[in-house]
Order: structure tokens, then sequence, then C-alpha cells
């Protein structure tokens, strides 16, 4: 089973930087650094659906009515602490859009989320709503902080993943099958450990050097 409402950025920078982030042997700031600059190509797609209105405007020869967004800005949830990796990206992209943070950690032995903290802006609704996270894994903890989100008010919801397991969508599907998943790629299956295959190995650890 995978999500009706899946996308996979197949573009080949994504795809390139993605194949280094792979490698174990990306050091640290180089993975920091990669992971940036893909969040900034997963946030066009995901943003894609954002309305715009015609403005004018003066260029240097004449008056004309150009595209411009309309509406009000969106927000930009993080889900601790790995989801830190893709926030400064996406408000490279936008800049104006509020932020929120979700922490949940997964409990190894059940590999439940366990949620610690919740700071969100208000009025959600009617916002694009961009849920971060590196990895889409059993799909429990991106589950738990829709539905936060959810519980906050808001309707129109889309979570960017680095990557993505056949399980992780299926348990969306299942939970929340609305949400939008934009994605760098959809890997083979989860491990006994319920780690992501071919995948990086932690992304939290990866980013932050607690390998």
């Amino acid at each position: 089973m995978t999500h009706p409402n899946l996308t996979i950025v197949n573009h080949p920078l994504v795809q390139h930087k993605l194949s280094l982030m792979r490698d174990e042997r990306t050091p640290g700031p180089e993975f920091r650094r990669l992971l940036r600059e893909i969040s900034l190509l997963l946030t066009y797609e995901a943003t894609r659906g954002l309305p715009v209105a015609m403005r004018p405007v003066t260029t240097p020869l004449t008056e004309m009515q150009a595209p411009m967004l309309d509406g009000p800005d969106p927000v930009v949830v993080s889900i601790l602490r790995a989801g830190n990796g893709l926030l400064d990206g996406v408000l490279d992209v936008i800049p104006t859009a509020k932020v929120g943070f979700v922490g949940l950690y997964r409990d190894e032995e059940t590999l439940r989320p366990v949620q610690y903290y919740c700071k969100l802006p208000t009025e959600l609704a009617g916002r694009l709503v961009i849920a971060v996270d590196p990895m889409l894994a059993t799909g429990n903890s991106s589950a738990a902080a829709v539905d936060l989100l959810k519980s906050a008010g808001a309707t129109q919801i889309c979570l960017i993943c680095l990557l993505a397991a056949p399980e992780g969508l299926s348990w969306m599907a299942a939970a929340h099958p609305d949400v939008r998943i934009v994605t760098a790629a959809l890997d083979s299956h989860l491990n006994e450990k319920g780690y992501i295959v071919p995948g990086l190995g932690d992304a939290g650890d990866r980013i932050f050097g607690t390998v």
C-alpha cells in the first residue's frame, strides 16, 4: 500500500545530492549542507499549490500585472530533532513563514513515538502547514505529529521528508490520507530495528554528529 498524495521528486540534482548523503564516508558538515540544499528543492514542490493573485508591478520598461503570493503565510513545523536539518532550507525559500516545533522521540523497544515538546503558531486553519522530518520510517512519529497539527486547527498539511519507507507510507495512508507527502526517494523496507533500508543511517546522528 502506498499513499494517495505521495510525490517523489526525481529531479537529477535531488537524486545526486541524496546519493552523496547516503555515502557513509560523507562527513557531517557536508551532510548538513546537502540536506539544506535538498530541502530547498523539495520545498518548491511542496508549495506548488500556493495561491497567487495578479498585482501591478512597474518594470524598467513598463507597467504590468504580475503574479504574487496571496493569502496567509505558510507555517513550517520541525519534528525534533532531525527536522531542524530541513528547517533552514525551507525558510530560505519561505522567509516569512511562521515556525513551530513538535518534540517526539522513538521508544526503541516499542518503536512508538513519545511526545516531550509542542510549540505551534496560532491560527493554523487556512494556512499551508509544512511538517519537516528527514525520515518517514514506521510512520508513527509523523502520524502523531500530524495528529497534533490537526488538533491545533491545521487543515492543509504537507509532510516533507528526505526518505520514505513503504511501511511508513502505509501507516500514513491509513491515518492521514489527506496529507500530502513530498519525498526524494521511496526506499525498499525497514529492518528489524525500524531503520530505512538502504537508507542513510540515523539522520539525526549524522546531522548533529552524535553517532
